[in-house]
């Protein structure tokens, strides 16, 4: 700042501030920071709403108790919401003195991030002005290609978006629903009798001529169909091609076609084929379909985003297991079998083994193929039941609440993209 007094004070709505000119450099807040390096009383005014030459004061037109929390987080460093003040509103300030959500305490997160999945977001006029001038700007040839490839790919991305849109995600369930029954009942041993004996009347045939092999072509050739149109009118090819749900679907179409080819190449029956080790995995993985319903159903999107959210909580679950097995493991076998090698029970003979009744005994499984016999591995195994319970309840708070988040967050988007579809049909 080339101007001014050593002390500069700042006014926000009628409370004052005063800080040497050296402060006003490195403030934490990026708008008051930016004083020091305006060389103009102009850009000082696009900085703050007025300024006073002679006392060196800039005045700023906004919430004087909200920008007083806001120095108690430049002071102590911990922000958190005004109480009987709005989230939002207080969230408006925030970014307005150049702060973000990530500065709020984590309760004040959970708040600001619930107060937002309840409240609409409206595009204002100056949006709407400058997508209606992007618009006529446009051709008419392109634009109508374009809008057409818009309403394709909300038809195949977005369930809710048409009518259309629905019956083709309603058509596309049924087809993962029958490719799921059809891979499930092939593992029965009748269905794999009757498979055999018309593989013996047709030698020469391929395995399509059975029912099951006519349906799982058909499955196939709708879910490639499907994959294919997606790809061709995705925005960003390869933001498409990174989508967790698209390489499980490539996962998933995949295994067939190398089947079919083994085929072709080696002239033998698919069923001998089958007999492999590789292709009965690579066929198993067809079973990453059931996924597909993610596409379609709310409550599997929020698992999925839940699990990405709670990554640390699910890693630290595991630690709280994998230490717990390790001590309660090693004293089982201790006093199931070390201490008596003739006549110990021969079940915990190893550590790893005794933490196999560790796992389903801390999560209240208990199988019964494995138990102490001893009084002091007894009062051990309620000691491990006991405390699984309590070891597994500590990071399910956070999950939950994650879960709950997601899905309201979800929700509201979903509720959003209707509503925005609603208005430009009504346009």
């Amino acid at each position: 700042m080339k101007f001014g007094k050593s002390v500069c004070i700042i006014n926000v709505g009628g409370t004052k501030y005063a800080f040497p000119k050296d402060v006003i450099k490195d403030f934490p807040l990026r708008r008051v920071s930016r004083l020091h390096s305006c060389a103009s009383e102009r850009e000082v005014l696009e900085v703050c709403d007025d300024y006073d030459r002679e006392r060196n004061e800039f005045f700023f037109d906004r919430h004087s108790e909200a920008f007083g929390f806001i120095m108690l987080y430049v002071k102590y460093g911990k922000l958190r919401f005004v109480p009987h003040m709005c989230e939002l509103s207080f969230y408006n300030e925030m970014i307005y003195w150049g702060l973000e959500s990530s500065h709020l305490e984590f309760c004040c997160q959970r708040r600001l991030d619930d107060r937002m999945s309840d409240t609409y977001t409206h595009f204002t006029e100056e949006h709407h002005k400058t997508a209606n001038n992007t618009r006529t700007d446009e051709s008419s040839n392109g634009k109508r290609y374009s809008k057409c490839l818009e309403r394709m790919r909300r038809t195949f991305e977005e369930p809710t978006s048409s009518l259309a849109a629905q019956i083709l995600a309603s058509v596309s369930v049924i087809f993962v629903i029958v490719s799921m029954v059809i891979l499930c009942a092939s593992t029965i041993p009748d269905w794999k009798t009757a498979e055999s004996n018309t593989a013996e009347e047709h030698r020469y045939t391929d395995s399509l001529e059975h029912p099951s092999g006519i349906i799982e072509a058909v499955c196939i050739g709708w879910f490639t169909a499907e994959c294919i149109v997606r790809f061709i009118v995705s925005r960003d090819k390869c933001e498409f091609v990174r989508r967790p749900l698209n390489i499980i679907d490539l996962l998933a179409i995949t295994p067939y076609y190398i089947s079919v080819t083994m085929t072709v190449l080696t002239g033998e029956n698919s069923q001998l084929q089958r007999a492999g080790v590789t292709l009965r995995v690579l066929r198993m993985m067809r079973i990453f379909w059931v996924i597909k319903l993610a596409r379609h159903f709310l409550g599997l999107q929020t698992l999925g985003l839940t699990l990405r959210r709670c990554y640390r909580e699910m890693v630290m679950l595991l630690v709280f297991i994998c230490v717990a097995m390790a001590i309660f493991g090693a004293l089982a076998q201790l006093l199931e079998h070390g201490l008596d090698l003739e006549s110990g029970n021969e079940e915990y003979a190893s550590i790893p083994a005794a933490c196999w009744w560790v796992i389903i005994s801390m999560t209240t499984v208990g199988y019964g193929d494995m138990y102490p016999i001893t009084v002091p591995g007894r009062v051990l195994g309620g000691l491990c039941v006991v405390s699984g319970i309590v070891l597994l309840a500590l990071p399910i708070t956070f999950i939950y609440h994650s879960f709950v988040q997601c899905y309201h967050e979800l929700k509201f988007r979903s509720a959003r993209y209707t509503q925005s579809l609603s208005a430009e049909f009504l346009n």
